[in-house]
Formats: C-alpha cells, structure tokens, sequence
C-alpha cells in the first residue's frame, strides 16, 4: 500500500469504443453458445458489446483515446506513454511506442503494463510514481483490449462477457485534496491462482509454433465460479486497505467504480463494503467486460452524466489475470470526457479517426 508523498491528478479523460455493437440477441444467435438474452442478463447484467472490426487493433483504438484524453485535459503533449493492455497488437515489440509515435509525442518513453483486468489501476500507480519521482510530468495513460480477438466464440463462459474498448487518462502534478489527485493506491498479487484466468499457448512456455493446438489451448480460458469467489474477496479487502490509508470510510465515498467484470461482483463488493447504492457507477450494459478499459470507461460515462461533483471522495477498485488486484483512493477528476470512433473503414497501421465529439 503507497501514501504519495507529493500528489499526481487525471487531468483529461478519453474514451473510444468501436463502432460494431453485438446485442445480446446477436451473440445468442451463434451455433454452439446455448444461450439467450435473459439468461446473459440474469447473469451478467450485459446487454450489448463493442467489438473491433477486423481493419482495427488494439493499438488504433489506444491512439483514439490517447488523442481524446489529451483533447479534453487541453493539452497538446505527453512526456510519457502506459499502454495497459493484455492484447497487444504484436507479442513484440510492446505496442506503446507505435501509439506514442502516432499521437506525434516524439521520442518520449512508452511501455506496455500487463496486469489483465488491473491494468489501470496498476498502470495509475506507475504513472503516479513517475510523476512524483520527477521521471516525467504529464505521463500519458491509455487502457486498450480488443478481447473479441482472444475469446472463443463457442465458450459460454466468455464469450457473452467480454466487448473491446479503450479509455484513457492524462495525469500531472496538483495540489493535495484538489479534483483528480490520487491519495492511496494498494496492489497485490498471487501468483498460484494463474491458471484461472489464461491463454495457455502463445508464450515461451508453449509457443505453439507449426502446431495444431486444442481451442482449449488458443483461446482465452476463464474458471468462472474460482474467479467470482476470489474477485469479490481480494476487491473487497483491498478495497478496505486503501480506505483506511488514506482515513475514509465506506459512507464517505461519493463513487464507487470498480472493474466491470460482471454485476454480480460489483454488487457483491459494494454490498460487503456498504457502499450505498446511490453512489455506485458503472456501464457493463453497455460495454460488457472491457479488461483494464473498464474502469476508465466507466469513469467516462459517469463523468459524462455529471453524476459526481469534482473532487468527491472516490473508490476504484479490480481484479485480474495474474492473479492481480488493487485499489485506489483518488478525489474525483474535473474533467469533460472526450470521445473519438475510429472510421470503421481504417487500415491497421495508418487509422483516421472521425471529428471529436464531445460527450455532454
């Protein structure tokens, strides 16, 4: 668990989602799912998904929000780049340095952080940490999944939960209490429990190369059941250890947004926490399960709505592939969200992007 001794605020806030939307209805009609759209809504609380078309990538979708976040915060620069993603365009090199280049940035540092679901809560302490180390001054924080590209389209277990998105931060130095600033981060891990959220092949340990592999093995594999268990655990305990951190208690946060994995987790952590539900957001319906897009997604159509007053007590809270989990205490940014659609018609590596629109 960190305190930062100096203080770093989300100044910009920016979105993209893609512009294929899959109804509930849509994903039903697949042979082999065996579902329908009461059972995924009973289930999940999922009514519809964004999904990349196949002229898209993660990293397109990262430039967008990039490109939004530094529209809304006013800014024409960021010294640094984070790209949270765990579907990067290429297994080498990291995707951050494309994306870097793209949004005309120059030869600042870039980097990809893989920590699943958690992505953006890691990636805002790192980003924090560079600040107040005196590493950068306006590092740039974008979380990108195209998960439409990892989950296997017969699998039940994932293939209702999991749309495609990207939402983006950029962050600077403020002074401590004032809209934006981070005031407790905690994050942990347990490494025993890798095998419940995994795609087996494709790295070292089984490269796959020249093989025909089991689907089993290709695809993106979730136990649900130990994965729902140990989600509304460790969110829920490290959800208590940042408030207390920081000196709050659970009647005084304003927000609650924790990662849209499914209703029933979110429900289940803010029910354990006492989170009234008053000041619960989210937007799974919408969006279905992002990865780490989800919480700044979130945050995005929260703030979009003006549902939270600048510099209101907040709690983000995730948990992910790893295992990984964490949590941060932050006062709610000033910020209008910003949203960009890539044209549905881009090439991969040269994306034109349609006029900004500002979300109201």
């Amino acid at each position: 668990m960190t305190k930062p001794d100096a203080t770093t605020a989300i100044r910009g806030l920016g979105t993209c989602l893609p512009p294929q939307v899959l109804t509930n209805d849509e994903v039903a009609q697949r042979g082999g799912l065996d579902t329908t759209d009461a059972w995924i809504r009973s289930r999940t609380g999922i009514v519809r998904r964004h999904h990349v078309t196949k002229e898209l990538s993660t990293g397109d979708l990262a430039v967008s929000a990039g490109r939004a976040a530094l529209q809304s915060a006013h800014a024409t620069t960021a010294d640094c780049v984070i790209l949270a993603t765990s579907t990067p365009d290429r297994r080498c090199p990291a995707t951050a340095p494309e994306v870097a280049h793209r949004l005309g940035l120059g030869a600042v540092p870039a980097f990809d952080l893989n920590a699943v679901c958690s992505g953006f809560v890691y990636g805002l302490a790192v980003a924090s940490s560079l600040v107040t180390a005196g590493l950068c001054r306006q590092p740039l924080l974008i979380a990108s999944e195209t998960y439409s590209r990892i989950v296997d389209p017969l699998d039940r277990e994932t293939a209702v939960i999991f749309g495609d998105g990207a939402g983006a931060v950029l962050l600077g130095p403020a002074s401590a209490g004032s809209p934006g600033t981070i005031a407790g981060i905690d994050l942990e891990s347990d490494g025993s429990g890798s095998e419940l959220i995994t795609i087996a092949a494709g790295g070292s340990r089984l490269p796959g190369h020249g093989v025909l592999l089991d689907r089993d093995l290709r695809y993106f594999r979730m136990q649900g059941k130990d994965v729902y268990r140990q989600a509304v655990r460790h969110m829920h305990e490290s959800s208590l250890k940042v408030l207390s951190l920081v000196g709050w208690t659970a009647d005084s946060v304003e927000a609650f947004i924790g990662h849209q994995a499914n209703q029933r987790i979110l429900d289940a952590v803010a029910d354990r926490l006492g989170i009234d539900p008053h000041y619960r957001f989210g937007n799974i319906h919408d969006v279905a399960n992002t990865a780490a897009a989800s919480i700044p997604l979130a945050m995005a159509s929260t703030a979009s709505q003006a549902a939270v007053r600048p510099g209101a007590p907040t709690l983000l809270t995730a948990f992910g592939g790893g295992l990984t989990w964490g949590s941060v205490a932050l006062h709610w940014p000033d910020a209008r969200p910003v949203d960009l659609t890539p044209s549905a018609t881009a090439p991969g590596n040269t994306s034109t992007f349609s006029p900004p629109t500002q979300e109201s």
